[in-house]
């Protein structure tokens, strides 16, 4: 079908009729309605609507390309988990249209797809995984993340679309190099102040642990983001080869880490250490990553490996006014992940993360080998329509741990329900035992159109 401008669309009924039906076949759409708390507290009662057009062109100055639009609405009745000001980590570009402590709404994807020069090209707001691990990241760090909820939400969901240039040339028939482009300045964004998953582990954050003297007052400033899109642009290259039964990448990613660096300051206002005033001056610092995957498949297991090498690394440190309570290291992170799916419609999965600072200081708040063990329980049963899902994460440092438990059951062939839990234990200092008191139960049904 020929592009159509808007005088022939309105002017013709018959050409109005066909794209109406372009529109229509190329349109699909979810609603999702999940609830989570417990007899206490509701967490939140949300709704979120996504909507995604696909449009091929055949013909014109777009011939052979094909444009994917998705926006996203999503409305929460309890406003527990957001707050009103989160433009601070978002690029002008990218930050959501409306965005409240009860409304979000988004432009989540527009990209277009397109072969030219022997070269696959995707153009525009994307998102890109790297990495196979489930549960924490090694390599998975291309796009940032919504930790509104920490890690409960689907990555696929929690994940920050960004405008980028996409390039992949398949080297031979069992390889492949990708090379992308970011010149959008958006960084994670974190739970509000006051809000359920605001992080508090003296990990993370700045604490009495690292400071270790009276503070009266505490000021913070809005982070120093970069906002130039071409110097401060992110670049990578990820190499991929078949190769004997083994599926190997390369990875090289020169970018700003999504985490912010808290840098503080204490400074007394009155020559009296009780009338101390701390002030936290956040900052995005670059690195960079190299780092590879390397999976295969051994009978009813599967082998996953994952490793990756940060040049910066900042970590929590007790304070100083030399060092203002950071300091810096290289990092190595790595997993180790085995699947095995010898039972019908069973898979089982055991994974082992860890994470290395080579350039270890006594006076950081990490430890220096950080190590997290994980585990997937998965059963199908009746035709794939029920499926009974148990995901664990436990801390070998700091003891602490998430549970969650889940069925989901396929009432019809575009209604899914689903029943779950989200359950934290350890101590505050932990990244999971922080959330302690966030035990919930979750309530859900999708239905897609």
């Amino acid at each position: 079908m020929a592009l159509l401008t808007s005088s022939s669309v309105f002017s013709n009924g018959v050409e109005d009729d066909r794209w109406i039906q372009t529109l229509t076949d190329n349109f699909t759409g979810q609603w999702q309605q999940e609830w989570a708390g417990d007899a206490q507290l509701s967490q939140k009662m949300e709704s979120q609507l996504q909507l995604e057009w696909e449009k091929d062109f055949r013909e014109g100055v777009l011939e052979n390309t094909a444009l994917t639009v998705i926006g996203r609405l999503r409305m929460d009745a309890e406003g527990r988990l957001s707050s009103d000001d989160r433009s601070e980590t978002f690029s002008d570009a990218t930050k959501p249209w409306i965005s409240t402590s009860h409304t979000e709404f988004e432009l989540r994807e527009f990209y277009l797809d397109a072969e030219w020069f022997d070269l696959y090209w995707r153009l525009g707001k994307q998102q890109v995984v790297w990495g196979q691990a489930d549960g924490l990241k090694v390599l998975d760090v291309v796009t940032p993340q919504s930790y509104r909820e920490f890690i409960l939400d689907d990555f696929d969901d929690s994940r920050i679309p960004l405008w980028m240039v996409n390039v992949e040339w398949l080297t031979s028939s069992n390889s492949s190099l990708q090379f992308l482009w970011i010149p959008d300045t958006t960084y994670h964004d974190l739970a509000r102040s006051e809000t359920l998953y605001e992080v508090t582990s003296p990990l993370r954050v700045p604490s009495s642990e690292n400071i270790q003297q009276p503070v009266a007052r505490i000021d913070r400033n809005n982070p120093n983001k970069p906002d130039h899109w071409l110097k401060d642009s992110d670049a990578g290259l990820r190499y991929s080869q078949f190769w004997k039964g083994w599926d190997i990448t390369l990875n090289y990613f020169y970018h700003y880490r999504d985490f912010y660096t808290p840098y503080q300051d204490i400074t007394s206002l009155s020559g009296n250490i009780y009338d101390n005033r701390l002030t936290i001056s956040p900052e995005y610092k670059r690195s960079h990553l190299l780092g590879g995957t390397a999976s295969n498949a051994f009978g009813d297991f599967t082998l996953r490996t994952e490793i990756g090498w940060y040049s910066h690394s900042y970590q929590i440190a007790r304070y100083t006014a030399d060092n203002r309570g950071i300091e810096d290291s290289e990092e190595l992170t790595s997993v180790i992940g085995l699947d095995w799916q010898g039972l019908s419609d069973t898979l089982v999965s055991v994974q082992w993360f860890q994470s290395l600072l080579l350039n270890y200081d006594s006076t950081m708040m990490n430890d220096r080998s950080e190590q997290t063990v994980t585990l997937l329980l998965e059963h199908k049963m009746r035709n794939d329509t029920w499926t009974l899902k148990l995901q664990g994460l436990y801390s070998l440092n700091h003891k602490d741990q998430l549970w969650r438990p889940k069925v989901t059951y396929l009432w019809q062939s575009n209604v899914e329900l689903w029943v779950g839990a989200d359950l934290f234990s350890g101590t505050s200092d932990g990244l999971y035992g922080q959330f302690d008191a966030n035990d919930r139960l979750v309530l859900g049904v999708e239905w897609g159109f």
